[in-house]
């Protein structure tokens, strides 16, 4: 009898010695189906063939019908990569999904003033009022966005992932984000974000930084972690804590040129047209 209590509280012990990465392998959530359509329909440059997409969407559907599905229970149990991961996959497919449901896209006279026929904004309501179910709850972009993984997370480099469906987003990764290779993936979109002189470039000659405008909407989700008591230059806290984690991605001479200041900003244009592949890139 003594055995057999002494086993029972073995199997206990160990049993709740189960390290959370193996609790996670034992509720693994599938990327499979979004793996498939990422590889499938777009480009290494991030660039979305939404047309052969919308022809061919059922690995999507089924993808955003298995977040609809996932447990909280099962979401709770993960760690906090993984979360962001989650939240960034749901993000990104659930804006493809929201342009094939209205593609081709139907430009409207008023916003063909302001915006490209063929943007995401001409999709009225896109991010605040068309509602996505993910583990049973009924969220838009705009929440998952501002509610979950801007807030609950202190991880600005969000922002080179999240991708809006325009030219002037972060390009779109075509794999899925994964809690175990989050850190290199983010920064790997750190650099490739950085890289381009669409969204970022000094100009050493008339003294000035150009920045994607991304930089000054989100500048507060900076601050935490890349924020410092002395400011660059005659930069404010924020805009300092901005240039802060700029100058981590950058060689040597760059990183001490904007981290010595001696520059004014100026924000670059944003392109709101829509990410999608040519007709030529898409055959080749």
């Amino acid at each position: 009898m003594k055995f057999a209590k002494y086993l029972v509280a073995c199997i206990f012990i160990i049993a709740n010695a189960v390290p959370v990465s193996a609790q996670e392998n034992a509720h693994k959530f599938s990327y499979e189906d979004y793996a498939a359509v990422l590889s499938a329909y777009v480009s290494s440059g991030g660039m979305v063939n939404y047309k052969q997409l919308k022809s061919n969407r059922k690995q999507l559907n089924t993808f955003v019908k298995s977040m609809a599905g996932l447990d909280s229970k099962t979401y709770d149990n993960w760690s906090e990569n993984a979360k962001i991961a989650f939240w960034l996959n749901a993000y990104n497919a659930l804006t493809l999904k929201a342009i094939i449901d209205n593609y081709p896209i139907k430009a409207s006279f008023f916003k063909s003033a302001i915006y490209p026929k063929n943007s995401i904004r001409q999709i009225g309501g896109v991010w605040d009022e068309i509602k996505f179910n993910v583990m049973g709850k009924k969220l838009t972009l705009e929440h998952i966005e501002h509610k979950i993984l801007r807030v609950k997370f202190n991880e600005p480099r969000i922002h080179m992932a999240m991708v809006c469906a325009a030219m002037g987003c972060p390009p779109l990764l075509n794999e899925p984000y994964e809690g175990r290779k989050l850190d290199e993936q983010l920064n790997n979109r750190a650099r490739r974000f950085l890289g381009n002189p669409d969204k970022f470039k000094i100009n050493r000659e008339n003294g000035r930084v150009y920045l994607s405008p991304i930089l000054k909407w989100f500048a507060d989700d900076f601050v935490n972690k890349y924020g410092t008591e002395e400011h660059i230059g005659k930069q404010n806290k924020k805009t300092s804590a901005v240039l802060n984690f700029i100058a981590d991605y950058l060689e040597k001479s760059d990183k001490d040129y904007i981290l010595a200041g001696e520059f004014r900003i100026k924000y670059l244009r944003y392109d709101w047209s829509l990410n999608e592949q040519s007709i030529k890139s898409a055959r080749q």
